[in-house]
């Protein structure tokens, strides 16, 4: 500002201050500052006086009025005779004592920490849920369980039965951990706050197993992509009826599109690899294959490629549930966010998981219970 004051005999202000990339008007602001001297506080004659204020606040709390909303205190005084001050001053007055709330005890809603899971190989992180599917009539339907690893997209274990409870939870849990071989505290299985899913016997049975279990938010389904991505995938296939004539009708369906799913479907989140052989750790060497195939095809026509030369998609190295965000300097010095070296240490602390267990393992293959239904 000094620098342009001493352009007015000079160049000029609206040079100086273009040059400089001074607004004119603030440089004429500076010349002329306001009075920075205090303001006393304004008498507003409506106001009540001190001792007027009390005395409304005590006749609101009085027994005769304290379960009463102040336009009945209002009301009530006027027809006695006696005016103390209008409807809005009485709720000014007692928002300032803070004894305007809801006088009915209010539910408090817990608050739910985000989960975030990171899998890093097969059979580190499951996914569960459970959908329905119809029946052959109206109000009629079937609920499939799948149990799904995040990492590889492989079904691990799947079952249809006509109902949903903790006991076929339980079995279903029981039978793929036992298939897949995992020990004790390499496992994490992520769910929804479904009846099941939350259930104490399911509960023990994931302690005793050694597997950690993760529950998504309320009404949070984007805290379980994976398998609403795979729901997606069954009910979209050409071949899903409609409706299933019995529960066997549905079992014969979801036994043949999961040997699809796991054996053929060429998924896009696995770099088009088909789930088994992610899981199954042949991945690299397909992938190897497929370069092979495009190295042969750029080294006969280089002239069709425009840039560089073909490569097959990418193998994933790291799969998150809901990773962390960057964090910022502020945040690391004060140790607000989740580091990338610390993520599984972290992820075992959230809230609601029950400790470390053996992971749970199940292949695809049918097992018929005493209750007649069926695991895989």
């Amino acid at each position: 500002m000094t620098v342009v004051a001493q352009q007015r005999t000079g160049g000029g202000i609206a040079p100086a201050c273009a040059a400089l990339s001074v607004a004119r008007a603030s440089f004429y602001r500076r010349q002329h500052p306001k009075s920075t001297r205090p303001r006393r506080p304004g008498f507003v004659p409506r106001a009540l006086l001190s001792d007027e204020r009390t005395r409304v606040l005590a006749v609101l709390n009085d027994d005769r009025f304290a379960d009463r909303a102040p336009a009945q205190v209002y009301a009530t005084l006027l027809d006695e005779g006696t005016f103390l001050c209008s409807i809005p001053t009485m709720y000014r007055i007692l928002r300032e004592s803070r004894l305007v709330r809801d006088r009915r005890n209010q539910r408090r809603h817990p608050s739910y920490h985000k989960p975030e899971l990171l899998a890093t190989g097969p059979n580190e992180v499951w996914s569960w849920d459970i959908t329905k599917i119809l029946g052959p009539v109206k109000w009629t339907d079937f609920h499939l369980s799948v149990i799904l690893d995040i990492f590889s997209r492989y079904v691990v274990g799947w079952m249809v039965a006509p109902r949903e409870s903790a006991a076929l939870a339980q079995r279903l849990i029981a039978e793929t951990c036992a298939r897949q071989g995992i020990v004790s505290g390499q496992l994490f299985l992520h769910a929804d706050r479904g009846t099941s899913m939350t259930s104490k016997p399911v509960a023990l049975l994931l302690a005793d197993l050694g597997v950690t279990r993760s529950h998504s938010r309320p009404h949070v389904s984007n805290d379980n992509p994976f398998s609403e991505a795979q729901f997606k995938t069954l009910k979209y296939r050409p071949d899903f009826p409609a409706r299933f004539g019995s529960l066997e009708d549905a079992r014969v369906f979801c036994q043949g599109f999961f040997a699809w799913y796991n054996g053929e479907h060429r998924h896009s989140g696995i770099g088009l690899m088909t789930p088994a052989a992610v899981h199954n750790g042949q991945a690299s060497t397909v992938r190897d294959a497929r370069q092979q195939v495009l190295s042969a095809a750029y080294a006969a026509h280089p002239e069709r490629v425009v840039r560089k030369p073909p490569q097959p998609p990418s193998l994933p190295h790291a799969v998150w549930i809901n990773p962390p965000k960057e964090k910022s300097a502020s945040q690391d010095r004060a140790g607000a966010t989740i580091s990338i070296e610390d993520d599984r240490r972290v992820a075992r602390q959230v809230e609601g998981l029950l400790g470390s267990s053996d992971p749970v393992i199940v292949s695809p293959h049918a097992i018929t219970t005493q209750i007649e239904e069926v695991v895989h």
